[in-house]
């Protein structure tokens, strides 16, 4: 998948919006809380949040490590967007997303329901 057709997948999930941080940062948000982190240079490596119990698992795949400078185990950094197949990909945007949700009000979270 190439970044502008990943960066269209993203913003198609309901409620999410796009911002620029850190200077070469895509990020994704609902509600304003980061479900995942683009970088803009190639190979776009990106980070997104997971399952504790899915981790160990995951960052043993090639082009997967934990993401620096986050909560051990809660976020993966996978190296290019070819590292996963597109159903993969869009199945690990969406847990992201899900996951974050879960954090929120039940209030706001009965938005996304």
């Amino acid at each position: 998948m190439d970044i502008e057709s990943f960066r269209d997948f993203c913003l198609s999930l309901p409620g999410t919006t796009e911002d620029v941080k850190w200077g070469d940062h895509l990020c994704f948000l609902v509600e304003n809380k980061i479900f995942l982190m683009c970088s803009l240079q190639a190979p776009h490596s990106f980070s997104f949040k997971i399952e504790p119990e899915a981790f160990d698992i995951l960052v043993q795949r090639a082009g997967v490590s934990q993401a620096p400078y986050s909560a051990k185990r809660q976020w993966a950094l996978a190296h290019s967007l070819e590292v996963f197949n597109e159903a993969e990909l869009k199945a690990h945007v969406a847990n992201s997303r899900s996951l974050v949700i879960s954090k929120l009000t039940k209030k706001l979270q009965a938005k996304y329901l």
